[in-house]
């Protein structure tokens, strides 16, 4: 039996006093939209696969909540995981999960869209399909079942959730999710069967529906074929991509408990120039483009005027290398600076300018922290990671940092790149007690470097998805001699535990078999992957042994530049060939320039044109050497000739 929203608010009421922070569970905030049900044809629950603290700030589903709420035949409202407590009482009352503004339960939703920004939520995925009463597997659903979707960075390689979901939105949701809508809203008026409301998304660009497809598999479990089902299936899938950033979300929901990111969080820039090897992010967000200065000004004013917040973060993946950063940094400080709002640039280059900025918007106060990524600390290493810095240039900058008041400085690093020997791993404790020793020249012992030591995952649609991980062993030596000599009271260190790396690894880079491993390692309690105190690495090693799948398969395999991959339909609109040439390079140590000096065909601006062939070019930074359509021109035929 379903349940009433009125019951459901009934029994919250009841047991809200029970579990911890019970302004998770109760919606109200300021900004909410709430519509009547009955006022609008389509009803779409957007789901945040973890707790609310972390899902309320997460600007992607912040965006959609926005668009699709704009539309006059359509609510949006959201649904995020309840934490352990909150879970047992739901489930011991038979409390579906339900929608924070409304209080519906999941299952009467027409279309239930989850974010998913990273692999370790997959299990918190089934978790809330089953606690919503809607059958894990795509194949058990029904046209009386909501339409059950996903998106986020981790779509990019589908397939290890593919029997869960019934469609994939592979990569920019502001335009694909509205033509979602509309073949919904069309298929439900026709009456028609479920395969057939699957086959028309399928014809929309961007959109993936695993079940339209079969893969087919070696005798030593590599790929063998992968093989549509229907004749007009696209193959490949080609990411979506936004031709214009539309104007960003302002009317951001204001919670009454804290969470990760109480600010205005406005991306200034979408896609990265640098090319670093190792990054998905910057691969698969491709093409650069720009809001301009006006546009980001008058969002932070309109997002000020609504929420009351103090702090507003300009977001990017580079955010110094915006084109008109310095007028923005400047116009920033001058219509606010006298409102005392904290305004931060994360992401910045390792170069003084750097601090420069972040000087003029007036964030730099004694005690504060500053953050720097160098990620090897070797100049070897830099140059297969494709990082083109110094270490002198490091340095250079972290005296500027020092001299400007900081006394925190904190540097992000990866241990497990290709190639890394031991002596790789010991320069970065060398190179942070040199950063050291510059702040204590500075600012004497008030000086503190915290080093954030990640472990390297090679990701599909980079250069290094072909790349082994390092082992558990392999792992815990080299954190073992950080843990060793970054000790004193002005280092600290903090890692990643090689377990952790595993699940990533496994869950980021598997194929279709490895559903039969994350339900089963459900079904063991696993859950909540991302904590640490809730991580149940047992559970998956069981889950493993259960479906006869070898996780070191998954992980720890080298793959043949010539093989098919788990995730080789999905076009990230960067070229297989030029992702195979940067691997090359990287076994050479060569760097690569950043792509505004010139362009090197990777793919993305044919891509971009087949999708819109009339840019406007002051939107177009990729880079400026030559106007849209000669570059478009002039790549495609570098293409050709490479191929």
């Amino acid at each position: 039996m379903t349940l009433s929203p009125e019951e459901i608010q009934g029994w919250l009421e009841r047991i809200l006093l029970t579990v911890q922070k019970p302004g998770r569970y109760v919606g109200g905030e300021l900004n909410q939209v709430i519509k009547p049900w009955d006022s609008v044809s389509t009803h779409i629950a957007l789901v945040f696969p973890d707790i609310y603290d972390i899902g309320l700030p997460n600007l992607g589903l912040a965006i959609l909540y926005d668009l699709l709420n704009r539309r006059s035949d359509t609510l949006a409202e959201r649904s995020y995981a309840p934490w352990v407590d909150m879970e047992a009482a739901m489930r011991a009352s038979g409390i579906p999960l339900y929608s924070l503004e409304s209080k519906h339960p999941l299952s009467a939703f027409d279309i239930v869209g989850f974010t998913l920004p990273y692999e370790t939520l997959n299990t918190n995925a089934l978790n809330l399909l089953d606690l919503g009463g809607i059958p894990l597997l795509a194949s058990n659903r029904s046209s009386e079942h909501p339409l059950v979707i996903a998106g986020g960075h981790s779509a990019y390689n589908p397939e290890p959730m593919s029997d869960f979901f019934d469609a994939f939105v592979i990569g920019e949701g502001e335009e694909v999710i509205q033509e979602i809508v509309d073949a919904y809203r069309v298929w439900r008026q026709a009456g028609s069967s479920r395969d057939h409301l699957l086959r028309s998304l399928s014809k929309i660009g961007g959109v993936y529906v695993p079940s339209l497809y079969r893969a087919e598999y070696y005798p030593d479990g590599r790929m063998a074929k992968f093989i549509k089902l229907v004749q007009d299936a696209p193959l490949p899938v080609k990411k979506r991509i936004v031709p214009i950033l539309p104007n960003p979300p302002t009317r951001f929901l204001v919670p009454s408990i804290d969470t990760v990111h109480n600010r205005i969080a406005v991306e200034i820039m979408r896609g990265c120039t640098r090319g670093c090897r190792f990054c998905h992010a910057g691969m698969i967000n491709r093409p650069v483009r720009e809001r301009s200065v006006e546009q980001i000004v008058e969002a932070i004013q309109t997002a000020l005027d609504q929420t009351g917040y103090e702090e507003i973060a300009l977001l990017s993946l580079s955010s110094s290398d915006y084109s008109g950063i310095i007028e923005l940094v400047d116009a920033a400080a001058q219509r606010f600076g006298k409102q005392r709002l904290t305004i931060s640039l994360p992401s910045l280059r390792i170069e003084s300018f750097s601090v420069e900025l972040m000087d003029r918007l007036k964030e730099a106060r004694p005690g504060g922290g500053f953050t720097l990524a160098p990620e090897a600390a070797t100049d070897r290493m830099r140059r297969v990671i494709n990082k083109p810095i110094q270490t002198e240039q490091l340095l250079e900058t972290a005296r500027a940092v020092f001299n400007h008041g900081w006394t925190t400085l904190k540097l992000y690093f990866m241990i497990g790149h290709p190639s890394e020997t031991i002596e790789d791993v010991q320069a970065i404790v060398d190179l942070c007690k040199a950063v050291t020793a510059e702040g204590r020249k500075i600012v004497g012992g008030r000086v503190r470097v915290h080093a954030g030591v990640s472990t390297f995952i090679p990701k599909a649609h980079t250069p290094f998805q072909w790349v082994s991980c390092d082992s558990v062993s392999q792992i815990r030596a080299k954190q073992d001699l950080l843990k060793r000599q970054l000790r004193g009271s002005n280092l600290k260190l903090s890692w990643t535990q090689p377990e952790e790396t595993l699940l990533e690894a496994w869950l980021s880079r598997g194929d279709r078999r490895l559903g039969a491993v994350i339900l089963r390692a459900w079904q063991h309690g696993a859950k909540f992957d991302a904590w640490q105190d809730q991580y149940n690495f047992t559970a998956w090693l069981k889950a493993f042994s259960d479906a006869g799948l070898d996780p070191d398969f998954y992980s720890h395999r080298q793959r043949e530049m010539d093989e098919l991959l788990p995730w080789s339909h999905i076009f990230a609109g960067v070229r297989p060939a030029y992702l195979k040439e940067e691997y090359r390079r990287s076994l050479e140590g060569e760097l690569r320039a950043d792509c505004r000096t010139a362009c090197f065909a990777c793919g993305i601006l044919p891509a971009y044109a087949r999708q819109r062939m009339e840019a406007p070019g002051d939107h177009w930074k990729c880079p400026e050497v030559t106007p849209i359509s000669k570059r478009i021109a002039h790549t495609s035929a570098r293409i050709v000739r490479s191929e």
